[in-house]
């Protein structure tokens, strides 16, 4: 069982996800996708997978969206891409591959939703807020 998490080490949410992985008792495979970002049909594979528009993979906050016009809606899902391979960091994070999806775990326990083993203790993001209880039942 393969379970991908394209990471980035400086996300507080990146690093929550990973470690609700690890709390799952899987030691994933670690994608650093601002040293190594996924090409442009492993980007189109994963929105495709995803089942969602390439828009909502898009980041805004801390990125160049706004410098290179990426508000302008009349922009193609093939120029929203390019943009993404130029600047990788315009890569929604952290995206999660698993046997039972793909998935942008934002928030963080969305990643609940494709683990495919539970949870083996609590839980509490790196801000305190409880996920996973003592029994590694979800509370949010």
């Amino acid at each position: 069982m393969t379970v991908t998490i394209y990471h980035n080490p400086a996300c507080g949410t990146s690093r929550n996800v990973l470690a609700l992985i690890r709390n799952a008792g899987i030691a994933p495979a670690i994608i650093e996708y601002l040293k190594t970002p996924p090409s442009r049909a492993e980007l189109f594979d994963l929105i495709a997978r995803m089942g969602v528009p390439v828009r909502a993979v898009l980041r805004e906050k801390g990125t160049p969206f706004h410098e290179l016009g990426l508000d302008n809606p009349a922009l193609s899902d093939d120029t929203l891409i390019d943009a993404m391979i130029a600047h990788p960091i315009l890569i929604n994070r952290p995206i999660v591959v698993t046997p039972l999806g793909v998935k942008l775990c934002r928030p963080s326990e969305v990643v609940l939703d494709i683990l495919p083993t539970p949870q083996k203790g609590a839980f509490a993001r790196e801000d305190g807020e409880k996920i996973v209880d003592e029994a590694g039942k979800r509370i949010v």
